[in-house]
């Protein structure tokens, strides 16, 4: 009788591998393969986004191709998310386990986990209205307010899907946030930029003689060949912005292309410096 019985067991379990069983093992093949293939034109239609960009004259990407490389990795996540579900229902079902009969089962855990999905709910959401509204995109710079974070999350946008956003700061650090916890998003590359710089001086200064030095600086900076692709305009003098007992400041504003402003303020504090030297003043930018 038990061998009858083992048997019996034998020929069911071989049916089983032949019947549903080879049919989960193609399902989870073939989900390994959409997620290849998603995953191959994605980086195929970014590559050529970014081989676009490389070809041409630009310095800074165009928002148009920032959103559509943000828009690309975010459709492969939203594919490949409905293809994992589909997927693991009919692997369920292969299974024997009727998708009706687990209607009950899936209610009480839905309320049971319901204040931790709107959480999930509030992410996608949110990382809807981002990629819809163009708020940024791949390769922007940004700083973004989190949620009970005292410190903003500062870096270059590396990846974007509907749940998170992932961003890399000056230090090499990877900062993965969720899209619901953002709070406010400064785009510090979209369009274009301003390199802000105050130039201290000794308070005992004249303030005209200061500006000349500046509007000099400025122009000899827009007429040279590195800095002038980078400007929008010659940089500008705007006047007193502080003023100390022993010191004042002078800004001094360029216009940039996106995400070169650092660059830009950079060089020009080196030329300011050089020029407030050359004139007997001790304070540096």
């Amino acid at each position: 009788m038990t061998t009858e019985l083992a048997a019996a067991t034998g020929t069911q379990l071989t049916t089983w591998l032949r019947g549903s069983g080879l049919e989960i093992v193609l399902l989870i093949v073939g989900a390994v393969l959409l997620s290849r293939l998603a995953t191959f034109v994605r980086d195929r239609v970014t590559r050529r986004i970014d081989a676009g960009f490389r070809s041409s004259d630009s310095l800074v990407r165009s928002e148009a191709a920032k959103h559509r490389h943000a828009l690309a990795q975010v459709l492969t996540w939203v594919l490949l998310s409905i293809a994992y579900f589909m997927v693991a229902l009919a692997v369920v079902q292969r299974f024997g386990f009727p998708l009706g009969g687990l209607v009950a089962p899936a209610a009480v855990i839905g309320a049971a986990v319901g204040f931790g999905a709107q959480r999930i709910v509030q992410d996608l959401l949110a990382g809807f209205f981002l990629i819809t509204e163009r708020q940024y995109g791949f390769g922007d710079v940004v700083s973004i307010a989190v949620t009970g974070q005292t410190t903003a999350a500062e870096g270059t946008i590396e990846d974007v899907t509907l749940r998170i956003t992932t961003l890399r700061n000056v230090d090499g650090e990877v900062i993965t946030v969720p899209n619901g916890q953002i709070v406010k998003v400064t785009n510090l590359s979209k369009d274009w930029a301003r390199a802000a710089i105050d130039v201290p001086v000794p308070a005992t200064a004249d303030i005209t003689k200061v500006n000349e030095i500046l509007h000099a600086v400025g122009a000899r900076a827009f007429q040279d060949h590195k800095l002038k692709s980078l400007l929008l305009d010659e940089p500008t003098v705007m006047g007193l912005e502080d003023l100390t007992v022993d010191q004042m400041n002078i800004r001094m504003v360029a216009r940039t292309l996106p995400g070169k402003q650092f660059e830009v303020g950079r060089e020009l504090r080196v030329r300011v410096a050089a020029a407030l030297r050359r004139e007997g003043m001790s304070e540096t930018a």
